[in-house]
């Protein structure tokens, strides 16, 4: 699943080529796929849409937000297998949703690529997306969190720190990946209770939050075996070569040299970890 550095990247890639560019039309790319979810209809959408413009791309959570010039948000949740894409699709047969945009330029679409048909797309008229996230509580951004939030948070909950990382209501942007990667680099079980975790601990936590989802960020995400993920231009990232415990069962940890990395199953998500530089 994309998640924070995978998204950030995308926003990054698109920024330079959709803002500013008058939308001239929306269309549904042929496909015998599960549909994704649109809201509201692609007729309204086209409607709100055209002739309009993105004055800028930002990250919400997960999610990349395209903010329209009357107002409106464009917002795109990505979820397990979802790419925001400028050229050179992985496939036509996943193809979801193409913007086409006026005018002479390196690129003249947007397309919007879902192999699993689980992302949404979902248009909000001015002043609905603040309205929506804030009943929703969505958590602060991973990298706007302190070690203050921690405590806070950690305070308030017996759950396993990990499965913490995790609640979007939390903390906005982390998945199962980065959320196994940052505990490895801040030497925490995973298991943990949140509530057990020190002052000193939840600065670890933040420090090494930082760490590796900028790293993560400047290698322009993780590109993992099926190779779903690619950036705006299908490039692989390239973060996946720094994984120090996701998906290395069995493998001697890279930290310690001692120990074997572990898999265990929290919240029905696997969860690596080395019981020697994270014990209980």
């Amino acid at each position: 699943m994309p998640e924070l550095p995978e998204v950030e990247t995308m926003v990054r890639g698109l920024r330079p080529h959709v803002l500013g560019r008058t939308i001239l039309s929306v269309s549904l790319c042929p496909h015998d796929c599960k549909p994704i979810t649109l809201q509201p209809s692609l007729a309204r959408q086209r409607r709100q849409l055209l002739g309009k413009q993105f004055l800028e791309v930002s990250r919400l959570g997960k999610r990349v937000v395209f903010h329209v010039s009357e107002g409106s948000h464009l917002v795109i949740e990505p979820r397990m297998t979802g790419l925001m894409l400028l050229s050179d699709p992985p496939d036509l047969s996943h193809l979801r949703l193409k913007w086409e945009f006026a005018g002479e330029s390196e690129f003249s679409s947007l397309w919007f690529w879902d192999r699993r048909g689980l992302g949404t797309v979902t248009l909000y008229a001015p002043g609905q997306l603040a309205e929506k996230y804030h009943q929703q509580s969505l958590g602060p951004d991973a990298l706007e969190m302190t070690a203050e939030d921690w405590v806070v948070r950690c305070r308030k909950t017996e759950r396993e720190i990990k499965v913490v990382m995790m609640d979007q209501k939390m903390v906005a942007g982390i998945g199962n990946l980065y959320a196994s990667e940052i505990l490895h680099q801040a030497k925490l079980n995973p298991t943990s209770p949140a509530k057990s975790l020190s002052q000193k601990s939840c600065e670890k936590l933040t420090e090494s939050m930082r760490v590796v989802l900028l790293n993560a960020i400047e290698c322009e995400g993780s590109t993992l075996g099926d190779g779903t993920y690619r950036n705006a231009l299908n490039q692989n990232g390239s973060y996946q070569n720094q994984h120090r415990v996701y998906m290395k069962e069995g493998l001697i940890c890279p930290s310690c040299h001692q120990d074997s990395i572990l898999r265990i199953v929290q919240a029905q998500r696997s969860t690596f970890f080395c019981p020697t530089c994270q014990p209980t």
